[in-house]
């Protein structure tokens, strides 16, 4: 403990004792003890947050996924708006019957290389006065080039969700 006598008898000057080295643990583990049952107690009030009644309201459920708007040209300028082909004059119609029943998206327009800069910019305007604000060209890397010292191999540089490509 502190201080621990001696039977024999000693010609020292302090009358035999010597100190022990030993270390006293009890105000140690007295410490420890206490500071567990805080954590203890403290644990499940930062896991489980402060309960809450939260209001009711008639607010729709948040809606599934729906499929991308892709509109495709291809190298003979025929459109297609998915899976559908349809014809140049259809094209504002058909995206504004489609922006009524999904709503505002993100519309992506690919285009075959071989079509001249006019044709292409001509689609990308009609899908703005169809009234679709966000517009996203589709292209693919080029073989071997690099991004951000990454080797990349033929892959779609801005691919549109669910495959399409």
């Amino acid at each position: 403990m502190g201080m621990a006598a001696q039977s024999a008898p000693s010609d020292s000057e302090d009358g035999g004792y010597r100190p022990m080295a030993e270390i006293n643990i009890t105000p140690m583990v007295d410490v420890m003890l206490v500071l567990l049952i805080i954590f203890m107690v403290a644990a499940p009030l930062m896991v489980s947050g402060v309960p809450v009644q939260l209001p009711k309201t008639s607010a729709a459920k948040v809606a599934p996924t729906r499929k991308p708007m892709v509109v495709t040209m291809t190298a003979d300028g025929r459109l297609q708006i998915r899976n559908d082909f349809i014809s140049r004059d259809q094209l504002i119609a058909q995206l504004q019957s489609i922006k009524s029943s999904e709503g505002d998206g993100v519309v992506y327009v690919r285009a075959d290389s071989k079509l001249p800069y006019g044709e292409v910019m001509q689609i990308l305007g009609e899908v703005g006065q169809a009234g679709f604000s966000r517009v996203s060209l589709l292209s693919n890397r080029l073989q071997g080039q690099s991004v951000e010292g990454k080797s990349v191999e033929g892959q779609s540089a801005d691919s549109p969700p669910a495959g399409q490509n």
